[in-house]
């Protein structure tokens, strides 16, 4: 299969994946929680072993440490702006669960899955194999999201299909925000590219940082923490092939 396809395909199902189970069957606590925290263990390493050394061989430090910077703010202010949920545990940092409240945090992860898109072409810069990895994070990561934002809805309206719908389109954005960071990546010099790599590292870092390695520990079960181990291993490893 084209790369191209494969990381399209794998950053495309993650939403659907999930919304698909929000309105069948969720899966342990347990196991969302592991999910979360292999997660987080491929993106920290794909960030520090990945695109911040790229960023550094691109452009230099003085580029690099402030992207850095401005993609963990810009991560953070859309987190304020918008609203936005707890996936592992479905729970809602704004309102209750009324139907209103389900569709504003329809858009909120739908505003989140944007820079995610930027993020996986970010990769290729590096190499195809980390932007495969990166989309493979980001619908690990996605997939417990869709469960929370279909469940979240059909429990609201009672519509089981429109439930699956509305949150599938969650799933548009990454493809959006892949496809205009690749034409923008190829447009532009070395040192925006560089720039562009590390903000993308930030942004990585601030979701694990903020979501996923504080929801995978929510289970309180210390075998997650090998999960996380497994992801930055199976980072390296991909990276000796």
């Amino acid at each position: 299969m084209n790369p191209i396809v494969l990381i399209v395909v794998i950053a495309f199902l993650g939403p659907i994946i999930g919304s698909a189970l929000g309105v069948l069957k969720k899966p342990s606590f347990g196991y969302v929680c592991g999910m979360l925290c292999f997660a987080a263990g491929v993106m920290l390493a794909i960030s520090f072993l990945e695109l911040i050394p790229e960023s550094l061989q691109l452009a230099s430090a003085g580029v690099c440490i402030p992207g850095v910077a401005i993609g963990a703010l810009a991560m953070y202010g859309l987190d304020r702006l918008v609203p936005h949920l707890h996936p592992s545990l479905c729970n809602q940092e704004q309102g209750c669960n009324l139907q209103r409240t389900s569709i504003f945090l329809i858009l909120g992860i739908f505003l989140h899955n944007f820079p995610e898109g930027m993020a996986i072409a970010s990769g290729e810069v590096s190499d195809i194999e980390a932007s495969v990895v990166i989309a493979l994070a980001i619908a690990i990561h996605n997939i417990p999201e869709g469960i929370c934002t279909s469940a979240s809805y059909f429990h609201s309206a009672g519509k089981r299909t429109e439930a699956f719908l509305l949150s599938s389109t969650t799933a548009l954005p990454i493809l959006i925000g892949y496809f205009l960071a690749r034409w923008i990546l190829k447009a532009v010099p070395p040192e925006v590219t560089g720039f562009i790599i590390a903000a993308t590292a930030g942004l990585m870092i601030y979701i694990t940082v903020d979501e996923l390695i504080p929801n995978s520990c929510a289970g309180q079960d210390h075998r997650t923490i090998f999960t996380f181990v497994g992801g930055i291993l199976f980072v390296m490893l991909l990276g000796m092939i």
